[in-house]
């Protein structure tokens, strides 16, 4: 029996591996699983250690770990002519330490052909008592000294590969549903759009209109977790544009004195598909927000995915300013015509000179840059007030007008 990562002399060793699989759990399950086949088989001294999965009478190799390239992740052979089949029927015992030695194991031509020296092989078990495969491991040279307590730490091993596949199957499942949802959305448009407005405050007009996205499916929860959830499964950017050209058919609606105000990630951007969307309207009359908070890396790509929209009169929004650094990393990189004060700095600015200090910051860069600042969140007349001793001169929020059907504005 070989040696190296776990020290079998030891009476604590299963407390040990039971410490490192807690440790590996916190790892992907690939990365997980791809350890333990590692530590299985250097330990061991065999030549290929491996997890199979048992789908419709085919084993399958799911995670191999060799020292040299004898199986394929992803290939299959007949479960009937495999080592796993006999050691779930019982007829070939888990601890193999000669295999030229075993009746069993001879009747397969795989023994003498590779050949099948020591071989080692646990069922691996699911929640439900079910097998999804075997645990295994395999030399093409006998070893004598393999016994029960080497069969035990395989067991170990077993459990944690059980708990882990689970645990992949059950993400899996969480991001099928989560994909059908998305898509039920997109398919039967289970979302309308609402509108809120800006405020000019030195004007005292409304200056344009923010295009909110609002979902009547299930489960009851902000927009927000909606476009978060399309953007686990890979359909952020088609659900963006969706909301964005449902959002377009209401241009018309809108008093030429006013502007829509259309929200997109830095990704729907970089893809050239709203660029093609917006193209047949009036830019000049649009206002584009860049969300997110993550940090974008291509910046110079993003700026020139807007730099011809921009002169024919888009207007750039970055919102959040002063939620986190992503916000003022898209200011500094990105030029914007409009930064959007967070929400989170206007409420209670009246009772907060810090907010308020950061604001009249702001108020003086954009004064600097020649953008515009407009404060998100307004609720109270005294945040109002403050906002404009400070020299906002645009806002929204519940005190100015909640979102709804552009009717409601006249």
């Amino acid at each position: 029996m070989g040696t190296g990562v776990f020290d079998v002399t030891d009476g604590r060793l299963l407390l040990d591996v039971a410490q490192g699989l807690d440790e590996l759990a916190e790892a992907s399950t690939e990365e997980a699983l791809l350890e333990i086949l590692h530590a299985i088989r250097t330990h061991f001294g065999m030549d290929v250690a491996f997890i199979s999965e048992f789908k419709d009478e085919r084993r399958f190799f799911r995670f191999v770990d060799e020292a040299a390239p004898l199986l394929e992740v992803g290939a299959s052979d007949p479960l009937e002519e495999s080592y796993c089949k006999r050691v779930l029927e019982g007829s070939l015992p888990e601890v193999v330490p000669d295999a030229r030695q075993e009746p069993a194991a001879l009747e397969l031509a795989v023994t003498l052909k590779l050949p099948v020296g020591a071989h080692l092989s646990v069922p691996i078990r699911l929640k439900n008592g079910s097998i999804f495969g075997t645990l295994c491991c395999f030399s093409r040279q006998p070893d004598v000294t393999l016994n029960e307590r080497d069969l035990a730490m395989m067991r170990v091993f077993a459990d944690f590969a059980g708990r882990q596949l689970e645990r992949q199957h059950e993400r899996q499942q969480r991001q099928q549903a989560a994909k059908a949802r998305i898509r039920d959305v997109l398919d039967h448009h289970r979302f309308h759009i609402v509108f809120q407005p800006m405020h000019d405050l030195v004007d005292k007009r409304i200056a344009g209109y923010e295009a909110l996205s609002r979902f009547v499916a299930e489960p009851h929860r902000g927009p927000d977790k909606w476009f978060e959830e399309a953007a686990m499964v890979g359909l952020r950017e088609e659900l963006e544009l969706a909301a964005i050209e449902m959002a377009l058919e209401a241009l018309a609606e809108i008093p030429h004195t006013a502007y829509l105000s259309l929200n997109a990630s830095p990704a729907t951007l970089l893809s050239g598909r709203l660029a093609d969307l917006l193209s047949p309207y009036p830019l000049e009359r649009l206002m584009l927000e860049v969300t997110e908070h993550d940090i974008v890396e291509d910046y110079e790509g993003l700026f020139e995915a807007l730099v011809e929209m921009r002169r024919q009169g888009l207007r750039l929004a970055i919102d959040d300013a002063g939620a986190g650094y992503a916000s003022f990393r898209h200011i500094l990189h990105l030029a914007p015509n409009v930064i959007k004060l967070d929400r989170s700095l206007v409420q209670g600015i009246d009772k907060r000179p810090d907010s308020r200090a950061l604001a009249a910051a702001l108020v003086g860069f954009t004064n600097e840059t020649g953008s515009r600042l407009l404060a998100e969140g307004v609720e109270t007349q005294a945040e109002l007030e403050v906002l404009r001793d400070i020299g906002v001169r645009k806002a929204q929020g519940y005190l100015l007008g909640r979102p709804g059907q552009l009717s409601a504005y006249g």
